[in-house]
Parts: C-alpha cells; sequence; structure tokens
C-alpha cells in the first residue's frame, strides 16, 4: 500500500516541469518558510510576555527530534530511491526514510504552534508542512508512510508537552498553559 501510494504520486513527477520546480522547491526550503512564519506568532507571544508559550514549543520540538530519532534507530526501512526505480528530482544521499526529518519537524512546529501559541498561524503552518511531505514524496526521496509517521511524532510530541504542562499545573496550583482558545 505504502509503494503503491508513492508509486500514485512520485509517477507523476517530470511531466510538467513548471510543477516539478515548484515541489523541488517545496522540499527543500519549505521548511525554511515554516520557521519565518512561526516567528510572527512567537514574537506576538513573546511580547505579550507569554515566554512559557515559546518553552513549550521549544520542549515540542525536541520532543519530537528525540522521537523521530528513535524510531529511525528502530527501523530500517531505506529510500524509494535505494530500492526502486523513482523520479527522484531532488539530491540526497542514501539512508534511512522513515520517519522524514522534515515532515517530523514540519508538522512538530505547525502543531506546537496552533496548540501554544496561535490556531490561526498554527494551521497555515499544518498545510505547509502538508506541502512539504508531499512534496518530499513528489520528489521520489520518502514514501508517504514516512511523512505520516513524521506528522504522528510531531502530534504526540505536542500532546506529551501539554499533558506535562497540564499535570504540573494540576500538582501547583498554577494555570495551565497551551493556547487559551482552545484550553478555554
Amino acid at each position: 500500500m505504502n509503494y503503491h501510494l508513492f508509486q500514485l504520486i512520485n509517477g507523476q513527477a517530470g511531466r510538467l516541469d513548471p510543477l516539478d520546480d515548484v515541489l523541488e522547491w517545496s522540499a527543500t526550503w519549505v521548511i525554511v518558510l515554516m520557521a519565518a512564519v512561526a516567528l510572527v506568532p512567537a514574537v506576538r507571544v513573546a511580547r505579550a510576555g507569554r515566554t512559557a508559550a515559546l518553552v513549550r514549543v521549544a520542549a515540542a520540538l525536541l520532543l519530537a527530534f528525540a522521537g523521530g530519532q528513535l524510531v529511525a534507530h528502530l527501523n530500517h526501512e531505506v529510500r524509494p530511491f535505494q530500492t526502486h526505480a523513482v523520479h527522484q528530482l531532488i539530491p540526497h544521499a542514501p539512508g534511512g526514510s522513515l520517519p522524514s526529518d522534515h515532515a517530523t519537524a514540519g508538522f512538530a512546529l505547525a502543531f506546537a504552534v496552533g496548540v501554544f501559541l496561535s490556531v490561526r498561524w498554527g494551521v497555515a503552518l499544518t498545510v505547509l508542512a502538508a506541502l512539504l511531505g508531499f512534496a518530499r514524496v513528489w520528489d521520489g526521496v520518502h514514501y508517504p508512510l514516512d511523512i505520516a509517521v513524521g506528522a504522528a511524532i510531531g502530534a504526540v510530541a505536542v500532546t506529551v508537552v501539554l499533558l506535562v504542562d497540564r499535570l504540573v499545573a494540576r500538582t501547583t496550583g498554577r494555570p495551565a498553559g497551551g493556547n487559551p482558545a482552545l484550553t478555554g
């Protein structure tokens, strides 16, 4: 199923050069764009004195990175271009494929911003993370499952940080963090 879905997406690559150009750029540079976009709500939150929210975002990113490394260590799935004839549109070194580091970072950032800083900016970043993941498959360097697992790791990391924060808040009597729009 994973390879079949990969073929459906990557099989379209190389047919329309302008589309390939956009997705090649997206696979490499959307993660940088996401970091720049995330600065907008981060600066607003910092100016409002909610620096603890920024710490929660950083904690979620670190936890997602650690989770991604753990999953990569436990899995030995190689990249599609190492075992199949694919349309590889961007250069990439051979190695482990699952999870996608780009997808893990992108979705963790998007979900963390959405939960801890701004729902609206989180939604925008989630759209960019989905574009990033799709582009990595289109360009032949990841399977769809690599992207989905990266997204799941990001979601779990944010959930863990949120739950730990709520537990600490409950035991210390301080208000829980998170986005006030989500926590009420």
